[in-house]
């Protein structure tokens, strides 16, 4: 789930940072399971963050795949989690999307 404060566009895609949009978790995923993948994720982010600090390449390699199959499994990366057919606009800016004017409207709260 996103943090509290993060502004989250209308259909629930993604949330917004420093006015780029990050691609949420899947809705669909039941509470334990997105929970087990968090608690992967956030192991992962640990091990690459051991892995630089021990400037070991091979383990560091292992990490960032760990972390991108805890994410894939989350529906934030890979095939989209909707079934509209909207295109994926991860890590674009808001305000060059289709969300520019939602965004334009929310950003200066």
């Amino acid at each position: 789930m996103p943090r509290q404060d993060a502004l989250t566009t209308p259909d629930g895609r993604y949330i917004v940072v420093r006015g780029r949009l990050w691609r949420r978790a899947d809705p669909s995923l039941p509470p334990e399971r997105r929970e087990a993948l968090v608690r992967d994720l956030m192991a992962a982010r640990r091990a690459v963050r051991t892995a630089r600090q021990a400037q070991d390449e091979t383990a560091e390699g292992a990490a960032h795949r760990a972390v991108d199959a805890a994410k894939q499994a989350l529906g934030e990366r890979g095939p989209v989690w909707w079934t509209d057919g909207a295109p994926d606009l991860n890590r674009h800016m808001a305000r060059t999307t289709p969300y520019a004017e939602w965004f334009a409207r929310h950003s200066a709260d």
